[in-house]
């Protein structure tokens, strides 16, 4: 008989039915495993656990679901012993916003194989406990400074749910993940999923950048209608802006590169605001691919620390 994937916390489900709203329930989550620059989307759901009273729902059996050969997890070894375990999860919490309300947190390590059986069971839990928006959040590099406004791309299953903005991409082929797929079967199956995909400036991408993360809630606090407090993150992205600013003044570089970028910045949206044609403001389908893939492989050579 084949194991569960998904074993269920009667005290959580049970709380759960007694918090959950009547309607526009809600489901967000974030996984560690694939594209997040900034650590966009795992800020996010370390603020959410840090502020909203998590409450376990259900537990997946990661055992089933990752490569530990591919993806080790961290282990500390001080002086003559083990010491600490990453220990690797995937779980579904209950948490309150700011005002009270509830909603649902999957987050944990995303699934190195069985990705159909893992959405399956997601659709399952979705369906069990009456889940009728999905959302996710995650960074992605871009060519973009990071003295100008965040920009995101929030892509999903419907377009009424959308904000009526203009995209930056046109088609494009990127390696696939968990949670992309996750949208895209939930598209097939007429289900409500939306992610916000938070630009990074690429030269950021390997570091904790809270202000990706603050961009990520406000975009998420548009869509549900939760309040998750983006300006609890004020005093870390205060802290990584003066950072930045130190390693900008040791770097003429860096200071060129960011010039660069501003400019390019700039006249990309003059252009797009008078309606006028671009010429070069934005890299090709296939330079974005190639950046992507440029990204992956440093992760996969130095990987992040993970908290």
């Amino acid at each position: 008989m084949e194991r569960p994937l998904l074993s269920w916390d009667p005290e959580g489900v049970q709380a759960w039915a007694a918090a959950a709203p009547q309607e526009d329930a809600v489901l967000l989550h974030s996984l560690r495993g694939f594209i997040d620059a900034g650590r966009a989307g795992a800020l996010v759901a370390d603020h959410i656990l840090e502020e909203g009273d998590p409450i376990r729902v259900a537990t997946f059996d990661i055992d089933q679901l990752l490569d530990y050969r591919s993806r080790r997890p961290e282990m500390t070894f001080s002086v003559n012993q083990w010491t600490a375990y990453d220990e690797p999860h995937l779980a579904l919490d209950m948490v309150r916003d700011q005002e009270g309300a509830a909603f649902l947190l999957l987050h944990g390590f995303e699934p190195d194989i069985q990705w159909e059986r893992y959405i399956a069971t997601v659709r399952e839990a979705h369906d069990r406990l009456g889940v009728t928006l999905t959302l996710g959040s995650h960074g992605i590099p871009m060519a973009v400074p990071h003295t100008r406004p965040l920009t995101a791309t929030i892509h999903g299953t419907d377009p009424d749910l959308l904000p009526d903005t203009p995209t930056m991409f046109g088609t494009v082929t990127v390696p696939a993940s968990a949670q992309n797929l996750l949208e895209y079967r939930f598209g097939q199956w007429g289900l409500p999923a939306v992610n916000v995909a938070v630009h990074v400036p690429h030269y950021l991408a390997q570091s904790s950048y809270p202000q990706a993360a603050q961009r990520a809630l406000e975009g998420l606090e548009d869509l549900s209608g939760l309040d998750l407090d983006p300006g609890a993150l004020d005093a870390a992205a205060a802290r990584a802006t003066e950072e930045i600013d130190r390693q900008l003044a040791e770097s003429e570089e860096v200071q060129a590169l960011v010039e660069a970028l501003e400019n390019q910045y700039d006249a990309f949206h003059e252009a797009r605001g008078q309606g006028l044609p671009l010429e070069g403001g934005l890299p090709s389908a296939d330079e974005i691919a190639a950046e992507f893939e440029k990204f992956l492989a440093q992760e996969r050579r130095d990987p992040p620390t993970q908290p």
